[in-house]
């Protein structure tokens, strides 16, 4: 039923509206307790186990905060645990990719020009790839090579670019940064789930047990939250990336993904440094706009959009929507108030390529994107921006009824 269309696109931005408010919150605290970290002072007065305090002021009020490396001499009567934020965050994100790239895998997955496999083929190469790094980031973390952190952190950036340039060999390009910020927000939840919290739970049950916590478990813990501090802005890039094909339409979108990383790192730096009061390393914003300059050229170079012109690569899924009576309107519809912008060279001044990289010059372009079409342009007017091509009303109506009765099995309502 055409209904489903609108449920599903209701249901994908739910799903994509809470995982923006608990990604907010999950950041939000996260930057803050780093802030906090880095800022705090220590004088001979401070009670016994306390490693340092800090006064804030806001909303009206003063708060006087001490950090304890690893316990009071007390359990406090309200403990606050950070981990809802992250574990709702990478739920509503796995939500997000089994709703739009597992269901929709064969427009938003699967690259016939890139790998030709099955829908449940390339889905368990997803589910495999996200299981498989956080396997092998635990056993690195853990293994000996862990014990110096800056060396552990080099290492783990040359495996993040070549994790980069591997999912461009498996899918479309906006899957593969897609797939790249899923692989790192796992890996940043998983140090949540198995090891930040969990080490935290050792710490207090010794307290409650009348033991001395080792101090250990809050040294791993922070060496995970260290690269969690350091991953979360490439991560949101790549979340965000699906909006622009210059990013990930382009031949060389995983180096372009392997330089944003580099960015996570001169930005995090400057934002330590300064509240950890060890200087103000303005340089990192110089390398930071020098690596942005480089991937805007890198997106110039010949692109890479998937889905080459193939009248053949239409799905019998897609059968219906070339064989209803009103095809042929439909067609001309789009290519006279949508191709213009949506063609592999866009033709719309200002454009090098297609709205997220969306193509619609085929009849099999247009086939494979008959739900967009009737979402965007058929039951709304989002498409074209501001009615620049002036699509009437009557075409909007033809382009709802084609769909409608297409998924109906032909039925004229």
């Amino acid at each position: 039923m055409y209904e489903y269309a609108i449920a599903w696109d209701w249901l994908t931005f739910a799903m994509r509206w809470l995982h923006v408010i608990t990604a907010i919150a999950w950041i939000g605290s996260s930057f803050y307790f780093v802030a906090l970290d880095l800022g705090l002072r220590k004088h001979a007065e401070l009670p016994p186990g306390a490693h340092g305090e800090e006064w804030q002021v806001h909303g009206g009020g003063f708060y006087h905060i001490q950090k304890y490396l690893v316990a009071p001499d007390h359990m406090p009567e309200h403990l606050i645990w950070f981990k809802w934020e992250s574990y709702v965050t990478w739920l509503s994100g796995f939500g997000m990719l089994c709703l739009v790239y597992y269901a929709g895998a064969d427009l938003y997955l699967i690259d016939p020009n890139v790998l030709d496999v099955s829908k449940p083929v390339a889905i368990a190469i997803s589910l495999a790839s996200i299981a498989l790094g956080w396997i092998f980031y635990d056993l690195i973390c853990k293994s000996p090579f862990g014990n110096d952190n800056t060396r552990l952190m080099v290492l783990l950036y040359f495996i993040l670019v070549a994790v980069a340039w591997g999912y461009t060999q498996l899918f479309t390009g906006r899957a593969a940064f897609l797939h790249l910020g899923a692989f790192t927000a796992t890996i940043m939840s998983a140090n949540v789930f198995f090891i930040i919290i969990p080490n935290q739970k050792i710490v207090v049950a010794d307290l409650i047990a009348g033991r001395t916590p080792d101090a250990k478990y809050g040294r791993i813990a922070k060496q995970r939250s260290t690269h969690n501090n350091y991953l979360t802005l490439p991560v949101l890039f790549l979340m965000l990336s699906n909006h622009y094909p210059l990013a990930f339409a382009t031949a060389y979108n995983w180096i372009i993904a392997s330089l944003v990383f580099l960015m996570g790192v001169t930005i995090r730096h400057y934002f330590n440094t300064r509240h950890a009061n060890a200087g103000n390393p303005t340089w990192t914003w110089l390398v930071t706009a020098l690596l942005f300059v480089a991937i805007m050229w890198l997106s110039t170079v010949p692109k890479v959009l998937t889905g080459e012109a193939d009248e053949t690569r239409t799905s019998a899924a897609n059968t219906p929507f070339l064989t209803a009576e009103a095809f042929p309107q439909v067609r001309d519809t789009v290519l006279g108030r949508c191709a213009m912008c949506h063609a592999r060279e866009p033709g719309w001044e200002g454009l090098i390529v297609p709205p997220k990289g969306v193509v619609l010059e085929t009849d099999g372009d247009i086939a494979d994107h008959a739900r967009e079409i009737y979402l965007q342009a058929g039951r709304s007017h989002a498409m074209p921006p501001a009615n620049v091509t002036q699509i009437s009303d009557n075409e909007r109506r033809l382009l709802a009824a084609w769909y409608e009765n297409a998924v109906d099995g032909g039925k004229t309502r």
